[in-house]
């Protein structure tokens, strides 16, 4: 009967997309086409933590729902403890995302992405490096497990290849565009308080010019969808730290730097969209900056360090914001929270919500 249900799910011709109207579709890989069947999989793997090595740890550990995908804390720590230089970067509508995680210049595939917190072991997040075997062989004698790997992948034996391939399609559904700001642009004038209206306007000025790099239906400047030519890729040195006034950031967190060795890469990260930011806490790679209002403060003082490195983006310049203005923009800011993604069931733990 499980089979049965579960193999009714491919019957569909294409996968449609929710989205609202005039937003374009994700890229999606071609080796890895959108199906029912491999959602379902995919989220029931999201939240399996027999993918870990101590049978504790599941992708959700990392990535809660009800924070936007992320975990609350500074920085991400793996099963064995170890706490890694980053922290979890949240999932809202990462399926529109062309260079994944804070920095690194060619993933751009969330089936590639979801092999490094599985199998990785610098740092160690997952724990399953040499348990392949171990955990293929674990899902595929489990009855309701095989099931869905039958429905998603007819015919195919269970694989690591299957289990990120569900996992990719399951995330690429992570989708986040019914906030109050979204209801406001679709037409409901009363959806932003006037002061999250006066917000917006700040955000979008040249004053403050948040919007360069938190910019587009996704709220920051990397972005990829099947209707653009090529992806739009970008990383900002944000003033963060500058350890030397040439710009440094402290080892092993150099952005792009630490993959490139290019000095000019130096303390470049991706501007991680702003959607459901107020649930994100805390901010920047490494969590330093607790609140919305610590953001502020950063990004008015023309980074953290106010010295405007020669490395530092030109949209970091430092303003000056009164105290009603700061309201406002953090009143426009909690407008990007969509509190039907941090409860829809669809992508929800399906021991919790079947």
């Amino acid at each position: 009967m499980i089979l049965a249900l579960l193999l009714a799910c491919t019957a569909e011709p294409t996968w449609t997309w929710d989205l609202p109207e005039g937003m374009p579709a994700p890229t999606v890989p071609a080796g890895n086409p959108m199906s029912r069947a491999k959602v379902e999989l995919g989220r029931h793997l999201f939240y399996d933590e027999r993918l870990s090595v101590d049978g504790e740890m599941s992708c959700a550990s990392c990535h809660q729902q009800e924070l936007a995908f992320t975990d609350g804390r500074p920085q991400g720590v793996g099963t064995t403890g170890e706490v890694h230089p980053r922290g979890a970067m949240s999932l809202t509508n990462v399926a529109y995302v062309p260079r994944l995680t804070w920095a690194h210049p060619d993933l751009d595939r969330l089936e590639h992405q979801a092999l490094a917190p599985l199998f990785g072991d610098d740092p160690v997040e997952m724990g399953m490096a040499d348990h392949e075997d171990e955990l293929v062989a674990t899902l595929a004698h489990d009855p309701q497990s095989q099931a869905r790997f039958e429905a998603a992948f007819p015919d195919e034996e269970v694989s690591v290849p299957h289990i990120v391939r569900a996992i990719a399609a399951f995330e690429r559904t992570l989708l986040s565009f019914d906030s109050p700001y979204d209801r406001y642009t679709r037409g409901d004038l009363d959806a932003l308080s006037p002061a999250a209206e006066r917000g917006l306007d700040l955000f979008m000025s040249e004053r403050l010019e948040c919007f360069h790099c938190h910019g587009g239906p996704t709220f920051s400047d990397s972005l990829s969808h099947d209707k653009l030519p090529a992806a739009e890729v970008a990383f900002h040195h944000t003033g963060l730290y500058d350890l030397d006034g040439e710009g440094a950031y402290p080892a092993p967190n150099t952005g792009l730097h630490a993959l490139t060795g290019r000095p000019e890469d130096m303390g470049r990260f991706r501007a991680p969209t702003l959607r459901n930011i107020a649930v994100t806490a805390p901010y920047m790679h490494d969590g330093s900056v607790e609140t919305l209002d610590d953001v502020l403060d950063h990004y008015a003082n023309g980074g953290r360090a106010g010295s405007g490195s020669p490395l530092q983006s030109e949209f970091v310049n430092g303003f000056v914001l009164g105290d009603a203005e700061r309201s406002d923009v953090l009143a426009f800011l909690h407008a990007l929270t969509d509190e039907s993604f941090l409860t829809d069931p669809r992508h929800a733990d399906p021991e919790v919500t079947p």
